[in-house]
């Protein structure tokens, strides 16, 4: 039954992700984007990894798309010249993930993508969350706080960006 749900979440986050390099409007790639997170996410739940999954619901889909889309939508990126260049693109673009896809697809097929067998057990993996927090607010407090204040930095220089071209008003 997993298995079926794996196919279902991969089919849906392919789908999406293709849609999210092959429309023209910004806003629809970002929510096809939130629909391939979303299913990256479910993906984690089936390989038992709930951290994972709500880090990824909590900072991309939540954080990091809220932002880009503030940014789509308050700036204009010289979108007409910026659409074109991108879609001129699409022929080279759609030979290469052909060519990445057979070479995937064969090496599928022929039992050469194996994953290593982990040192956990079942019972380790059901307490990740409470392993990997107290090593993030102990071991690793530093990095922590370090990529917190990166991330503060970017945001008010972003909103510094948005005011200073006029996006303010």
């Amino acid at each position: 039954m997993e298995q079926l749900f794996f196919y279902v979440f991969a089919a849906i986050a392919v789908i999406s992700a293709i849609c999210v390099i092959s429309l023209k409007n910004a806003v629809h790639s970002a929510f096809f984007l939130i629909i391939c997170l979303l299913q990256v996410a479910a993906v984690y739940i089936l390989l038992r990894a709930p951290f994972l999954a709500a880090a990824q619901v909590f900072i991309y889909v939540g954080a990091v798309m809220v932002f880009f889309l503030f940014a789509v939508m308050v700036l204009d990126l010289g979108a007409e010249k910026f659409r074109r260049q991108m879609h001129s693109q699409s022929v080279p673009a759609v030979i290469i993930i052909a060519a990445l896809s057979m070479v995937i697809g064969y090496y599928a097929l022929n039992g050469r993508i194996t994953a290593p067998l982990g040192q956990y057990t079942e019972a380790a993996l059901a307490r990740n969350t409470e392993v990997i927090g107290r090593l993030l607010y102990t071991q690793y407090i530093f990095p922590f706080e370090v990529a917190s204040v990166l991330l503060l930095a970017a945001l008010i220089g972003a909103v510094v960006l948005v005011k200073k071209n006029g996006g303010g008003r």
